[in-house]
C-alpha cells in the first residue's frame, strides 16, 4: 500500500510540497523516489538531512496545510499521501536498526566548541542534533525528567503514542548529546553562569501558560487553561457533565477530544470564525466530529457566569468581515444575538504566552512577551539564540523544529569564525 502511495507520486521537479508547503523543506519527492526502489536506508538519509523529527511529524503535522496542500496531485484529485509515507519511512528504518550517526560524517572542526540547550522540546532537540551533527560538544538543560516538551504532554498519546517519542529521542541523544534533567533556567542555572561555560546558548523552552480570555467570570472555578491540563493533567471527574471548549486550533481538537474519552456527558467547541478559518488540522477536526464533539462555529463568550462556580455562559454570534489591513476575514459580534448555555467547565485554548521568568533573563522581549530574535534567531545577547514558542514561532512542531535547524546553522556559522 505504501508504494502504491510513493507511486502516486509525480517526482514534480518545481517541488511544491517541499519548497512552499514543508516549513523544513524536507526533499520530499526524493526521499519518496527512495520508497519506490524500496530503499528504506537511502530514503532516512534523505529526510534526515533537514529533519531529525520524522516519525513525530508523519503523524502529527497539519499535511493537508502544509505540504499535501502545496501537492500538485491536489489540482485535480487527492493528494500524495506524504505524512502517511513519512512515518513509514522512519518507523521502518527503526525496525531495520538504522541510526542517524551513521548516515553523518562527524568533522573534528568544533569538537572543542561547547553549546547549552535550554529546553528538551522540538526545537531545542532539533538545535542540539545539528549542532552535534557537525560535531559539537552540545548538553541540553531540561527542566523535567524527560525530553520530548509538548511532544509527550501535550499531545494526547492517541495522535502521538509515547514509544514513537522516546524511539525519536533516543537517536537525536545518539549524536553524542549530552542531558542534565531537572535543572530549571533562573532556579538552577541562570544565563550569566552558562555564558561562561559556553560558546553560545539556544533557548527553546516553549510557552505553555494559556493566554486569558479577559472577560467577566474567568476566575470562576470550572475555568481552565488548555495547556495546563494538557501539560499536567488534573482532570476532574466529567461524568455527566457538559465541557466547552473555546479555540480553534490542535489544542482545542487535543482538549475536546481528550476529555470526551473520560465520560463527558457533551463537549462543544466554540469558534468565533467558521469552520474553514479553524487553523487546527482538518483530520483533528473531522475525528472529533466522529467523536460526538459538537461545535459552535461563529460564537463568542461575552460572559462567564454562576454562583461560587461556574454555571452558565453568555455566547453572541458573529458575522465574519473584510476588514482593511487584515489578512483574514474578522468576527465581528451581532448586536442582541446574545444567548446562554449551560456548562459545567470551560477549558480555553486560545493560545499562549511565555512563563513569567522569561521576563527576568534580561533579554529583549517583543510586544507579545516573547523573546525577540532576529532572521539568524539571535537574541539581543550575541551569544543567546532563541526559537519555537518562547521566540513566537508559528505554532507547530515542523515550524519548531525549523527555528532549531537554523538557528544550530547560525551558531555553527559563528563558531566556525572563532577557531
Amino acid at each position: 500500500m505504501i508504494i502504491e502511495k510513493a507511486n502516486y507520486c509525480l517526482n514534480c521537479k518545481i517541488k511544491p510540497c517541499s519548497i512552499k508547503g514543508c516549513p523544513l523543506n524536507n526533499d520530499i519527492p526524493k526521499f519518496i523516489e527512495a520508497v519506490k526502489n524500496e530503499d528504506i536506508k537511502k530514503a532516512y538519509e534523505i529526510v534526515s538531512k533537514t529533519t531529525v523529527l520524522p516519525g513525530v511529524c508523519g503523524r502529527i503535522c497539519p499535511h493537508k496545510k502544509q505540504c499535501e496542500g502545496s501537492c500538485i496531485r491536489r489540482i485535480k484529485g487527492d493528494p500524495v499521501d506524504i505524512g502517511d509515507i513519512e512515518k513509514y519511512v522512519f518507523d521502518k528504518a527503526m525496525e531495520q536498526g538504522l541510526n542517524l550517526k551513521d548516515s553523518i560524517d562527524k568533522s573534528d572542526k568544533l569538537k572543542d566548541k561547547k553549546v547549552a540547550i535550554i529546553g528538551g522540546g522540538p526545537s531545542g532537540l532539533t538545535c542540539a542534533a545539528f549542532l552535534a551533527k557537525e560535531g559539537v560538544d552540545v548538553t541540553i538543560y531540561e527542566r523535567k525528567s524527560f525530553l520530548g516538551g509538548l511532544l509527550i504532554y501535550g499531545i494526547p498519546s492517541f495522535r502521538l503514542t509515547k514509544d514513537i517519542v522516546e524511539q525519536t529521542i533516543d537517536e537525536i541523544l545518539s549524536l553524542g548529546i549530552k542531558v542534565e534533567y531537572n535543572t530549571v533556567l533562573g532556579k538552577d542555572i541562570d544565563l550569566e553562569e552558562l555564558k561562561r561555560k559556553y560558546d553560545a546558548i539556544f533557548i527553546g523552552v516553549g510557552a505553555n501558560n494559556s493566554s486569558k480570555l479577559n472577560i467577566k467570570g474567568e476566575d470562576l472555578p470550572g475555568v481552565c487553561g488548555g495547556n495546563e491540563l494538557l501539560e499536567y493533567g488534573g482532570h476532574p471527574d466529567y461524568t455527566d457533565k457538559i465541557v466547552s471548549v473555546i479555540g480553534g486550533g490542535n489544542v482545542a481538537m487535543d482538549c475536546a477530544r481528550t476529555i470526551i474519552r473520560k465520560g463527558a456527558k457533551k463537549v462543544q467547541v466554540i469558534y468565533r470564525r467558521a469552520r474553514e478559518q479553524m487553523p487546527a488540522e482538518d483530520k483533528e477536526i473531522e475525528d472529533a466530529m466522529k467523536e460526538g464533539v459538537e461545535f459552535l462555529f461563529q460564537n463568542n463568550i461575552v460572559e462567564i457566569k454562576g454562583n461560587g462556580k461556574l454555571e452558565k455562559l453568555e455566547l453572541i454570534k458573529t458575522q465574519l468581515k473584510e476588514i482593511l489591513g487584515e489578512t483574514r476575514l474578522v468576527p465581528v459580534n451581532i448586536e442582541g444575538s446574545n444567548y446562554e448555555i449551560d456548562t459545567d467547565y470551560l477549558i480555553t485554548a486560545l493560545g499562549s504566552k511565555p512563563d513569567e521568568y522569561i521576563k527576568r533573563l534580561g533579554l529583549e522581549l517583543n510586544k507579545w512577551g516573547n523573546i525577540k530574535v532576529d532572521e539568524n534567531y539571535k537574541t539581543s545577547d550575541d551569544k543567546i539564540y532563541c526559537g519555537g514558542d518562547v521566540a513566537g514561532t508559528k505554532g507547530t512542531v515542523a515550524w519548531a523544529a525549523k527555528t532549531g535547524r537554523e538557528a544550530a546553522k547560525n551558531i555553527i556559522k559563528n563558531l566556525e569564525h572563532t577557531i
